[in-house]
């Protein structure tokens, strides 16, 4: 059977996609932790959601954040790493998913609150709204796929429409005849 520790990291330092190790709160690394926490957060809104369409898009943005774990985990510089990058077509895939799910205007405060799949996409939001600010943050310190900054803004825009239209539907639903929000 084969171990999952090393003991590699005991001094508190990780290794990266290439040669280089850094210690575990370095900026990338926590870049790094704060997306793969976000595809787990909308791993957990994604089964609470009954909508093919929604679960859809969701799956692919588990797929894009996979991808951009793999580019923040390659050492700036590494020669031959083949790491998939975002590209503008995973901007344009939030972009059309937050044009699909068309709430209309908002003229209200929207509270985390109601059915349990809404909640989740909202908790979801916040921890990519996280995830982005520690993305920026690496962003100050070396330099970065413009796209990934671009990506991780809009996530967090799909994924509050999302959590509108789930709660503006869920009003409408018998399934939650006392939910008001």
């Amino acid at each position: 059977m084969a171990k999952l520790y090393t003991r590699a990291g005991d001094a508190g330092e990780t290794g990266l996609l290439g040669p280089a190790r850094v210690s575990k709160d370095d900026p990338r690394v926590e870049a790094m932790g704060a997306v793969d926490e976000l595809n787990a957060v909308i791993g957990l809104a994604l089964v609470a959601q009954r909508e093919n369409r929604v679960q859809d898009l969701l799956l692919k943005i588990q797929d894009d954040l996979f991808t951009v774990g793999a580019e923040l985990a390659m050492v700036p510089g590494t020669a031959g790493a083949k790491v998939p990058r975002v590209a503008p077509e995973h901007v344009a895939r939030l972009e059309a998913g937050i044009d699909a799910f068309d709430v209309g205007k908002i003229t209200e405060f929207i509270l985390p609150r109601g059915p349990e799949g809404l909640v989740r996409l909202h908790w979801a939001r916040t921890v990519a709204r996280r995830a982005e600010r520690r993305v920026v943050t690496l962003s100050k310190h070396e330099p970065l796929n413009p796209e990934i900054l671009r990506y991780m803004n809009r996530l967090s825009s799909v994924l509050y429409q999302l959590a509108v239209w789930v709660q503006r539907k869920s009003r409408k639903s018998p399934e939650h005849p006392s939910y008001e929000p």
